[in-house]
């Protein structure tokens, strides 16, 4: 029974952000309300956005989205405003006013206030029932409606579920759309968000691999034995396969531990063989301007545990080690 519940609920929050998706291409609205988030970004000023209770707490995250894509951007409370917050409103800056039944005393005072003031206005308001335009929408300088007519949950409840969930859903929308229209990239995101695992996956491989050509990882002419090239990578620790190239410098291929191990167990003597007779040829690279979550993609497709890292010439600048991976805890064992 529970478990029914909670999947009427989920169908419908799912419903109803269907019939947003659908809604917000019925008019010009979106675009006029992504076109003022641009236009004060480019202009420097700040995306500032307000609301009361749970629609305050959305319009924290919808902040937070916007100042993570490169978008300026605070949250403000509509009643600390009165009391001197009012002082963080500037011209060059953009409001998004939440409120469900856009009624709300607060946000409507404040929006009221700013309107005196010029400064543009986006409103969120649940607007499913055609008539007269709220309090907030009539303040507004482009009204946007969620359409959520009831809450998931209800009767039984009327805690705010469905029309938070489209509020934040739209908020995300208005970001991203704002963000690609200033072509905003994932190296502008990586600069924003060097910590965690979203941070780390955005960082060039060269940031993270342990083995550099000419430091710590030798490159092996191809033509060698086997065994003079085992002698020459055995200087010290060394990465789970050796990295040969050819003589003018390019990559000619890897020579990993596993491919020892079966050459010794099938042909002992092939150890003076040349190393290119038994290397990995052609091995899957990484150029160096690549990022990390390339390389994660590559070995969760393939299974490469070492990866060159080559120039755009070719040359080998180093080696990604899967345990390099496995120590930012982005791939597991």
């Amino acid at each position: 029974m529970t478990t029914h519940f909670a999947q009427s609920v989920i169908r419908d929050e799912a419903a109803a952000l269907s019939m947003l998706a659908q809604s917000i291409g019925a008019s010009d609205h979106f675009a006029r309300a992504t076109k003022l988030i641009v236009d004060c970004a480019n202009a420097g000023g700040t995306v500032l956005v307000t609301g009361l209770g749970k629609s305050g707490h959305v319009g924290a995250k919808i902040s937070a989205t916007l100042a993570s894509l490169g978008i300026a951007s605070h949250s403000v409370h509509p009643t600390e405003a009165a009391h001197g917050d009012l002082g963080r409103f500037r011209a060059t800056d953009t409001v998004i006013a939440i409120s469900f039944s856009g009624e709300t005393d607060e946000v409507v005072g404040l929006a009221g206030i700013l309107r005196q003031d010029s400064l543009p206005i986006i409103s969120i308001t649940g607007g499913a029932k055609p008539g007269e335009p709220s309090s907030l929408e009539r303040l507004a300088t482009v009204a946007l409606r969620l359409g959520v007519a009831s809450e998931a949950g209800g009767p039984q409840f009327v805690a705010p579920t469905t029309s938070t969930t489209a509020t934040l859903a739209l908020g995300d929308a208005l970001a991203l759309a704002a963000a690609r229209e200033r072509n905003f990239t994932s190296n502008d995101f990586a600069r924003r968000h060097p910590g965690g695992s979203l941070g780390g996956l955005l960082r060039p491989v060269t940031e993270v691999m342990r083995w550099t050509a000419g430091k710590n990882l030798p490159l092996i002419l191809c033509t060698k034995s086997v065994e003079d090239a085992l002698h020459q990578a055995d200087e010290g620790r060394r990465p789970g396969a050796m990295v040969l190239v050819k003589a003018s410098g390019e990559l000619a291929g890897i020579f990993t531990d596993g491919d020892l191990r079966r050459l010794v167990l099938r042909q002992p003597a092939a150890l003076r063989e040349p190393v290119e007779r038994v290397m990995t040829k052609n091995p899957r690279t990484l150029y160096e301007d690549a990022l990390v979550q390339d390389a994660v993609a590559m070995f969760r497709e393939f299974r490469q545990d070492e990866i060159p890292v080559v120039d755009s010439a070719g040359k080998p600048v180093g080696m990604l080690d899967v345990q390099d991976l496995i120590a930012m805890r982005l791939v597991t064992e």
